[in-house]
């Protein structure tokens, strides 16, 4: 099965054609976080996102905990896809599957140490898909993601092991190691900002380069 690519950070209507004609089966569109890049305005992430065509998967990355908040916002923004960058409050996918059906949910977990298996594995069943970042929720600041750092890739590669639901890898992916993560851990998708970014805009040199890595590694 073909590796899908989502690339994250889009700011503008011009960056998503951009990622979408290299490839991209999913763009990230993000909104007010604690930390880190790539943060735009719900009014331009929705108007990024009615400009993209299905079957492309449009994310909303919300580092909002209650399910009360997601659906409001999921409802300025339109997009076709939940991205929970942070944990949400316990019932919480459940209400947002209620309220919002046929929107995707992907819920993020952060690989900080083995707990992060269990935390995984024990969410799967509620969402639709994984994505195992590099983040830290713990910090004073807490870090949600786009933090260009690799985790480690054992723990990753039990979660997709053994998870119930597809799992998309994250965590400072580049042209130079994803076809290492290709091989080892199988991931349903990556997903990925600064590797494919010069000074904060996408690069597309980087982009062609990113998925000439993919496509040899899924040939080799």
């Amino acid at each position: 099965m073909r590796t899908r690519v989502k690339i994250c950070c889009i700011a503008s209507v011009v960056e998503a054609r951009l990622a979408v004609r290299h490839g991209a089966s999913a763009l990230g569109l993000v909104s007010a976080m604690p930390s880190g890049p790539g943060v735009i305005a719900e009014e331009l992430i929705a108007e990024i996102a009615a400009t993209v065509p299905p079957p492309i998967a449009t994310f909303l990355l919300t580092s909002k905990p209650s399910a009360e908040d997601i659906i409001a916002q999921q409802r300025r923004c339109r997009t076709n896809t939940l991205q929970l960058c942070d944990r949400v409050a316990p019932g919480a996918h459940a209400e947002l599957r209620r309220a919002l059906p046929g929107i995707a949910l992907v819920q993020v977990i952060h690989i900080t140490g083995e707990e992060s298996i269990a935390e995984a594995l024990a969410v799967a069943p509620q969402v639709d898909a994984l994505l195992l970042d590099s983040g830290n929720q713990s910090l004073a600041v807490k870090e949600l993601g786009g933090t260009g750092r690799v985790h480690n890739w054992a723990l990753s590669r039990q979660i997709i092991a053994r998870s119930p639901v597809p799992a998309f890898l994250a965590g400072g992916l580049r042209p130079e190691n994803v076809g290492r993560a290709i091989k080892l851990l199988n991931p349903f998708g990556l997903d990925l900002c600064s590797g494919v970014r010069t000074n904060g805009v996408l690069d597309e040199a980087k982009l062609a380069a990113f998925f000439a890595a993919v496509r040899s590694a899924e040939s080799a």
